[in-house]
């Protein structure tokens, strides 16, 4: 029989728990708007934590070692990262004027491949409803007038754009500082206070450091590889601005299996229907045998390997977490996608064995 003296201790841990609830809830909605400052900053510090490791063994101090260690991330990944956006921005702005002009017109590239198309595609496109060139010109041009309008919106805000890009690079850098110089105390608090089996902590830390690291090293060396081999196949073809496509590549090579050839497949296309056909035929060969060797290879190597996530896993959870939340998604999601089939393959095997019988 429960008396007035059980109610009281019961009446405060449930008053307890909600606490925690709320201002866990709170914390989080405050730190939200510093999302991706706070997810760098853990993910730059996991990918480059044996680097300070090293540094620390040497120097014996942490935090002269947590600064050099930042350094060396901004000789080796920000200022090539800077380079690459500044003649990035110089040849997306040369590309838009030849827009503006009319020197650069889509909607003449268009004619001239629907004019070299043989007569059995054409009554593939008439099938599909794509046989209207004046139709397909003219919803051509209209997405073009409303890309130029989104570009100026954004040319407007890019002042403030640029101020809280630069807030938030500051704010990771600050926060990577305490990461690599207190990781390991502060990773110690959060497996103190996470009320679970320690052979659970165990386990979804190392995987969350595990999916973390495969996915930061993994897509970024594969989209950058990707993009660079797909830059250099436009300059050696003479294509405009090979800067700024193969930075559209190395973005879209994030998506695996699709990812880089939804540039350089119709630009082949063009070439080959235009009369270019050594170009074209080459940029094909080029992209699937060499840049999609790498996505093919490179991208179950270092990301699914270790995450021993499936590559349609991979895919699927690296689109959805981009649809959800941006660019940071390609990390975000994976790890969602890894985090849940560990909790389950621990649900599992407390089905088969439990508690009890361990």
């Amino acid at each position: 029989m429960s008396g007035p003296g059980k109610l009281v201790p019961a009446l405060q841990n449930r008053s307890f728990l909600c606490l925690l609830a709320l201002v866990t809830v709170a914390f989080g909605w405050i730190l939200w708007p510093m999302l991706s400052a706070l997810l760098w900053g853990v993910a730059l510090a996991i990918v480059f934590q044996p680097l300070y490791r090293r540094l620390l063994r040497k120097t014996r101090r942490p935090g002269l070692s947590s600064g050099v260690t930042i350094l060396v991330i901004l000789l080796l990944v920000v200022l090539p990262l800077t380079y690459v956006m500044g003649a990035l921005v110089r040849e997306a702005t040369v590309v838009f004027e030849m827009v503006k002009s009319g020197q650069f017109n889509f909607n003449t590239y268009v004619a001239q491949v629907y004019a070299a198309l043989p007569s059995w595609l054409l009554d593939v496109l008439e099938r599909l409803g794509l046989h209207d060139l004046a139709n397909l010109q003219e919803k051509l041009g209209s997405a073009l007038n409303q890309g130029s309008q989104f570009m100026a919106t954004k040319a407007l805000g890019f002042g403030q754009d640029t101020f809280d890009f630069l807030v938030s690079f500051f704010v990771m850098l600050y926060l990577l500082y305490f990461l690599l110089r207190d990781g390991e105390h502060l990773s110690a608090r959060i497996r103190d206070a996470l009320p679970l089996q320690d052979s659970y902590k165990r386990q979804l830390g190392e995987k969350f450091r595990t999916v973390i690291r495969a996915t930061v090293k993994g897509n970024i060396a594969v989209a950058a590889l990707q993009g660079a081999l797909g830059g250099f196949a436009f300059w050696a073809l003479g294509i405009h601005a090979p800067v700024l496509w193969a930075v559209l590549m190395a973005f879209l090579s994030l998506l695996p299996a699709v990812g880089a050839a939804l540039v350089w497949a119709p630009v082949a296309i063009y070439l080959l229907a235009t009369g270019h056909i050594a170009s074209g035929v080459g940029l094909l060969l080029f992209g699937t045998i060499v840049i999609g060797l790498v996505d093919n290879l490179l991208r179950p190597l270092l990301v699914g390997k270790d995450t021993k996530m499936p590559d349609y896993v991979v895919l699927l959870s690296t689109l959805g977490g981009m649809a959800v939340f941006g660019i940071n998604g390609f990390v975000i999601g994976p790890l969602i996608a890894a985090m849940f089939i560990a909790v389950w393959d621990i649900v599992a095997a407390e089905r088969r064995y439990p508690v009890g019988d361990h």
